[in-house]
């Protein structure tokens, strides 16, 4: 999978050709960018262009110095001033996130012959769906997929401008948190192929229905570039639906038959799940190095999506086989010492993806004879309804076999007093140390939550205090 890594990504492009791509000015001297484009300061290269964006916690102009240092070239800037007391040159703009988009369009336009784009959403499933596109498609040709979630309206563009035109694929996953996100972001990126995994109860908070969820995901089809493949989950209803807006080719996948790819769950353990997928008149049984019957449905889309690329099934299938998912706190198996196995599924959390987890983590409790024991952060922007929802999550996890519930917040909280032992803690540190001194050989320790909760802290204290030595 290629992705940037000191290689320069902009060399035909200079700061007063930059300015009029975003509708900025110029302020101080033109120059050549041949680095990166970076919104840390502390990713600056040699030559590279610092986008100076305002940001939830800090702001991008208070760290033009040190962009500076480190070999910016220049920036984009909202406040010409702050650029000059930096010495760097500037690019003079109302919206630095806007103008970041802004670039990523104009740069990805002119690549566009020879590479195509395929992009994901869904509620849950995106990033290790992304990540098993971006395996697929490196096997066929040089492909740049997103760094870990890259999926919103900065880390989008950022994958984008680290496109070349060696770039042969380029893959994307694209999020929401409300309505007009997906459609804003293929503005920049129009796809070719479009994917469509589900609608869950992700980010119910910022839509307000569950209908409103699904208009939203539907954005992606909506925006699908001329000609482009609408690629649909046949047993998901609501994404099933989306075929009516498609202005080109459908392409389905699923689970139980009937469509165009499918596929059929032959055994599962506790990191090989084994299916039998089947397209046109080829079949294969693929072993996946994934943990849960859920990724099942991933892989299926996964190899839709790159056969409606043009991909051979022969480099799919290949490509597939042993698969794991390569973003970090993603249903990540580990064996921690005294027999204890941890689980790390941390780095969001939403129903869907806590009923999966804790059901993956039943399954390699009942192979080790041990319970489940689930450490939860909590699950955020799930709108006024939030407590009710943690609640009958709690309930049907004490149901899947949670034995115990150690939680971080208030609504986590709700969701560990529905287990048969629940501890609240208070900070990651706590949880760790409370799942630890909980657990007993052959227990199973899941952690789940929302990225902001702290949940993955308290995975990675379990990791470098007790990981089994080699």
């Amino acid at each position: 999978m290629a992705q940037s890594e000191g290689k320069e990504t902009m060399d035909t492009w200079t700061l007063s050709r930059i300015a009029d791509a975003v509708n900025g000015q110029l302020v101080g001297t033109d120059e050549p960018v041949t680095g990166p484009v970076v919104t840390d300061s502390r990713e600056a290269r040699q030559r590279s262009l610092f986008v100076a964006r305002r940001g939830e916690h800090s702001d991008g102009h208070a760290f033009l110095p040190q962009a500076r240092e480190r070999g910016a070239v220049g920036a984009i800037v909202e406040r010409a001033q702050e650029a000059g007391d930096a010495g760097i040159s500037a690019v003079v703009v109302d919206d630095a996130t806007r103008a970041l988009g802004d670039l990523a369009r104009a740069h990805l336009a002119g690549l566009r012959e020879g590479l195509d784009v395929v992009a994901v959403t869904g509620s849950a499933g995106k990033t290790t769906t992304k990540d098993l596109l971006g395996r697929i498609m490196s096997a066929d040709a040089s492909t740049v997929a997103p760094r870990a979630s890259f999926n919103n309206e900065v880390g989008l563009p950022l994958t984008v401008l680290t496109a070349t035109r060696e770039t042969r694929h380029l893959v994307l996953e694209m999020g929401a948190s409300g309505s007009g996100h997906i459609a804003y972001l293929t503005t920049i990126a129009p796809p070719d192929v479009a994917i469509e995994l589900m609608v869950g109860r992700a980010h119910l908070g910022g839509f307000g229905s569950i209908e409103a969820l699904a208009a939203a995901k539907a954005e992606l089809v909506d925006g699908l570039a001329t000609g482009g493949t609408a690629v649909l989950n046949a047993d998901d209803p609501r994404v099933a639906a989306m075929a009516q807006r498609a202005r080109g080719e459908v392409w389905t996948f699923s689970m139980n038959g009937n469509a165009d790819v499918n596929g059929t769950l032959l055994s599962l353990t506790r990191l090989q799940p084994r299916i039998r997928m089947s397209w046109r008149d080829h079949v294969a049984d693929i072993t996946l190095g994934l943990l849960g019957a859920h990724h099942v449905t991933n892989a299926l889309a996964a190899a839709t999506g790159a056969l409606a690329a043009g991909i051979s099934w022969e480099v799919v299938v290949g490509a597939l086989e042993g698969a794991r998912a390569a973003s970090p706190h993603r249903m990540d198996l580990r064996e921690l010492a005294h027999g204890v196995t941890l689980i790390d599924d941390a780095y969001n959390a939403n129903p869907d993806s806590l009923a999966a987890g804790v059901d993956a983590a039943a399954m390699v409790a009942r192979e080790t004879g041990g319970r489940v024991i689930l450490v939860a952060g909590d699950m955020l922007e799930l709108g006024p309804t939030s407590a009710d929802i943690h609640r009958q999550c709690g309930a049907g996890a004490a149901h899947a076999g949670v034995a115990c519930a150690i939680t971080l917040g208030d609504q986590a909280e709700q969701l560990g007093a529905q287990c048969p032992q629940h501890t609240r803690a208070a900070d990651p540190n706590e949880a760790a140390e409370t799942a630890w001194r909980l657990a007993s050989p052959g227990d199973v320790i899941l952690v789940k939550g929302s990225n902001s909760s702290g949940a993955w802290k308290a995975a990675d204290i379990l990791l470098t205090s007790h990981q089994e030595c080699a």
